[in-house]
């Protein structure tokens, strides 16, 4: 019959013979590769802000409608890995019992003339009868670990051997481990998820507030097979909720049990970093509870589900705050919670965060006095001052600078804008400053006010100039004081001229002169805007410099008066008090675009930890240890196990009393050390032997 007539297959015979082909899995498994490297090479499951400021809008959104931020969950994804897992089952399931066949099968029925074919052969005569002979060869092939099986014929034994049959079995471990894996990975991933959700008709929850709020529908039972989510609790306090996040928002579990926090333990390396924390806990099932510790990568089982000690973050600790207002007026006192709201004007103060720890790299030149106002180029902008609370660099000097708390005050349109501000103060190129941070949005990094502390390292001292600045009056009078102090005794016509530069200077600074909705609002940038606008260019420089000098001058005597309407005794004019102005002055020109009228600092605080705990139900987990098992037990099956087969013909001789011997051995795999194998099996079994033949 020609080939032209030969019935074609049918559609689902080929699709069958396409899925199990080795060539659609190898295809399947390149594809999968390709695309964890770009879930490991592109951040998965960030926030789209991000995503945009790195790719642009365009491709922000094209990559978001591939799921390529969330590539491991992407529908695209769990079907590669389906078709991969039926494609290799259908392999397995092809392949297995020829494999079987062939692992019980010797192969003793060749002929002894194909035999010659062989690469491995060799010809020799024994001085033995046949029967004398295969009792040798036998319990030679034996001692060396070969199995064998005789078949009788009329003109001879054919002995058929073979070794390394587990090379096969490799092939099925292997391939079997593909499949295991694969299943233990969607079982444990958040396909379950959903899967549990469409079951159950629950919802995913895209909104924000407190996890009691949330409505039953966007919670999972006790009964969810797999799950893996987060679990934060207080000290002292317990609960029984997870949060199982997801690409497009949130879903809560219900567990069989409730965790009690009884203590939460950190310890720390010399530089305040964290070394480790470990959580005391008491598990309440019904009516029986159980206590634990749970340390990093030592979890506890319970019922089915591990609890993992994942992080650590506040539980709610006390805070009081105190309000200084920085054009003047009476502080205001304040106390709230972490993670609680308080009235704040006509904003919401939300309290967002306590850190007891903050490690900083506070590297920098020694012999660094800060920076020397009259330098101060007048035509740079803000963002020369206003910067990261620590300088980076090469070197690293890794110091604890104590407590900082964050905050945001949200507005009556919802719109949020994050502080960020330390207890103490830093010593920052050799001058002990406030840091006060702020930005807003999340994906900006804080820019840092740094206010110079006094000395009596308090914030008192620059506050005071601060709230004296926004005083027209003693404006006023420290232009006086300046011009008095400054006009030569010989030219007492100068007094008048300089007292109007200097209440000129310190109106543009304060602002006083600026109009709403204007971007320059006082400070440095007010001078350099007055400079370009009043003075020619090529006079510009010489006019800064005497105008900073100025600024200065009426800056030092404005801080006098302060002082002196304080009760305090003048300041003197050592180095101590020129870096304290110095750095005053850059952080006063700051803080008039500081976004809000009034600065909180924190005077104490009650500290309460909680641990966050991820808790996983992981069925697949036991699927995937033992697919890994078996991977590594097929591999190296195949790649160090060669399946070996001998055969040998043994005829009878020229005389009753001889025989006549025909080798030959074939190899899965040809490699140099055959030809050794066989020299050294042809020396064991015909040792007695005259070769006629060998090669």
């Amino acid at each position: 019959m020609s080939s032209a007539s030969l019935p074609r297959p049918s559609a689902a015979r080929e699709l069958l013979d396409l899925l199990a082909s080795m060539r659609f899995a190898i295809t399947l498994l390149t594809v999968i590769c390709i695309s964890s490297v770009i879930g490991t090479v592109v951040n998965q499951g960030e926030a789209m802000g991000n995503y945009i400021d790195k790719f642009g809008p365009f491709w922000a959104e094209l990559f978001g409608r591939l799921n390529l931020f969330t590539v491991y969950s992407a529908p695209w994804f769990l079907a590669i890995l389906a078709f991969l897992v039926v494609s290799t089952s259908l392999c397995i399931i092809r392949n297995t019992p020829k494999i079987l066949a062939d692992l019980r099968s010797y192969k003793e029925g060749v002929r002894e003339q194909s035999l010659q074919a062989h690469h491995h052969k060799a010809i020799a005569s024994l001085p033995s009868s046949p029967q004398m002979a295969l009792a040798e060869i036998g319990k030679t092939l034996t001692a060396l670990g070969w199995k064998a099986r005789v078949q009788q014929r009329e003109h001879g034994i054919m002995v058929a051997a073979r070794r390394g049959a587990a090379n096969k079995i490799g092939y099925l471990a292997a391939h079997s481990a593909i499949v295991l894996i694969l299943i233990g990975g969607v079982m444990d991933g958040n396909a379950m998820v959903k899967l549990a959700m469409w079951a159950q008709g629950k919802q995913l929850y895209k909104g924000s507030g407190f996890m009691a709020d949330i409505r039953p529908e966007h919670r999972l039972s006790t009964a969810n097979p797999s799950f893996r989510g987060n679990l934060s609790v207080a000290e002292n306090q317990r609960s029984g909720l997870a949060v199982l996040s997801l690409p497009s928002g949130v879903v809560l579990q219900d567990l069989p049990f409730e965790i009690e926090l009884k203590k939460f333990s950190v310890d720390y390396y010399p530089t305040g970093m964290p070394k480790s924390f470990v959580s005391d806990i008491v598990i309440h099932d019904g009516g029986a509870s159980r206590e634990a510790t749970v340390k990093v990568n030592e979890p506890v089982i319970h019922d089915g589900v591990a609890i993992y000690q994942s992080s650590f973050e506040d539980g709610g600790s006390k805070l009081q705050l105190k309000g200084l207002p920085l054009a003047g007026g009476e502080p205001v006192r304040l106390e709230g919670r972490v993670g609680g709201k308080l009235a704040f004007g006509d904003q919401t103060l939300e309290l967002s965060g306590l850190r007891v720890i903050n490690v900083e790299n506070l590297a920098a030149d020694a012999g660094a006095n800060g920076t020397d106002v009259r330098r101060v180029d007048l035509g740079e902008r803000l963002s020369k001052h206003l910067g990261s609370g620590a300088k980076g660099g090469a070197d690293k000097a890794l110091h604890n600078i104590g407590p900082s708390f964050s905050y945001l005050l949200r507005d009556a349109a919802g719109q949020a804008r994050e502080f960020n501000n330390y207890m103490l103060p830093v010593e920052l190129d050799g001058q002990k400053v406030f840091l006060a941070g702020v930005r807003d949005t999340l994906a900006e990094n804080f820019r840092y006010l740094r206010m110079p502390a006094d000395e009596n390292g308090q914030l008192a001292g620059w506050l005071r100039l601060r709230q004296a600045l926004a005083d027209p009056a003693l404006r006023d009078a420290a232009a006086r004081a300046y011009a008095a102090s400054a006009a030569p005794p010989t030219q007492p016509q100068l007094k008048a001229q300089l007292q109007t530069t200097a209440q000129r200077a310190l109106t543009l600074f304060s602002g006083a002169a600026a109009k709403p909705g204007e971007e320059v609002r006082g400070g440095l940038p007010a001078l350099s805007q007055f400079i370009e606008r009043e003075v020619p260019e090529a006079q510009r420089q010489r006019v800064s410099e005497v105008l900073l000098r100025i600024l200065n001058g009426s800056l030092f005597e404005l801080n006098q008066l302060a002082r002196e309407h304080a009760g305090l005794a003048p300041a003197g004019t050592d180095a101590a008090v020129q870096a304290f102005m110095t750095q005053a002055v850059l952080s006063l020109s700051d803080s008039l675009y500081y976004p809000t009228p009034m600065l909180l600092q924190l005077e104490n605080f009650e500290q309460v930890q909680a641990s966050v705990f991820q808790v996983a139900r992981a069925p697949g987990q036991k699927l995937v240890y033992l697919g890994a098992l078996l991977l590594i037990v097929g591999v190296f099956a195949m790649l160090y196990i060669k399946e070996r087969r001998l055969w040998v013909w043994i005829a009878p001789g020229t005389d009753p009393a001889s025989s006549q011997v025909r080798m030959a051995m074939s190899c899965t795999r040809d490699s140099p050390d055959n030809a050794v194998l066989f020299a050294q099996l042809e020396k064991a079994v015909i040792p007695a032997a005259e070769p006629k033949e060998r090669s």
